[in-house]
């Protein structure tokens, strides 16, 4: 369970750091982006760990 708290942690860390991205360059940077599809995966394995509980 503590891994799970770990994850969300991390999500919401990059979730910070994604919008702070989309400040300061926009939605469509590079930068924005990577930290989007890297938020995405976050998210994916959050999901697929909740479903495993």
């Amino acid at each position: 369970m503590s891994s799970l708290v770990e994850l969300i942690s991390k999500i919401e860390t990059k979730r910070q750091e994604m919008y702070r991205l989309s400040l300061k360059y926009g939605l469509s940077a590079k930068e924005t982006l990577k930290s989007s599809q890297e938020l995405d995966g976050l998210l994916f394995q959050y999901e697929d760990s909740k479903s495993k509980l």
